[in-house]
């Protein structure tokens, strides 16, 4: 089979003498648009079937040095923290590896569940059980790093056929450009586009 295929890669070159390669991503990097500014949409969220995650918010993620903008997303997720536990709604965060703390202003109840894993939280943790047993099946995704925890832990809920509600001021990278990428890759990735919802915190309704 894999002959045949560059058999016909062959013949396809040799009768169209005149026909170039397209360039490669790198020889077109300045003609990248940037794709429309995505819907943001008000969300209701159940708390007797709805958790939120609050991925990696610790010292050694967060701060003025390694990812500034990280710091102003946090009295966000504090709001939405402080409305969950109102509503009822369970809250679940992760740690990194390294287990640094959580910061003070979104300092987890002993009653809440904390896993620790690398970018996936699902990987090697007891999350999805967590999640099962508490009868979730929508899940709000906020934390850091956009491109890290974010990215591949709200693709990892969809894969497991949770919906994923996503509050654009609540997650963050160390740039402005990784943060519109992530949110781009889960709007029309596989794994997401069927199950996400763009929002902001404000938006978000729980009840």
């Amino acid at each position: 089979m894999r002959r045949m295929i560059l058999l016909a890669m062959v013949v396809w070159l040799l009768a169209a003498p005149g026909q170039t390669l397209a360039q490669s991503i790198d020889g077109l990097w300045d003609q990248a648009q940037a794709p429309e500014i995505p819907q943001i949409n008000v969300v209701q969220a159940n708390p007797a079937s709805t958790a939120l995650l609050v991925l990696d918010i610790e010292e050694l993620t967060c701060n003025a040095a390694r990812r500034p903008r990280c710091l102003d997303t946090v009295p966000r997720i504090a709001e939405l923290i402080r409305r969950a536990r109102e509503a009822g709604l369970p809250v679940v965060y992760s740690l990194t590896p390294k287990m640094t703390p959580i910061l003070d202003l979104v300092v987890p109840k002993k009653s809440e569940p904390i896993v620790a894993s690398s970018v996936d939280k699902f990987w090697d943790t007891d999350l999805e059980k967590i999640l099962q047993d508490l009868g979730v099946d929508t899940v709000i995704v906020t934390g850091t790093a956009a491109h890290g925890a974010v990215l591949h832990t709200a693709t990892a809920a969809g894969f497991r056929g949770l919906k994923v509600l996503l509050p654009v001021d609540c997650l963050s990278a160390a740039d402005l450009y990784t943060e519109q990428a992530t949110v781009q890759l889960l709007l029309t990735g596989p794994g997401t586009r069927r199950v996400i919802s763009l929002t902001r915190s404000d938006l978000i309704t729980i009840q």
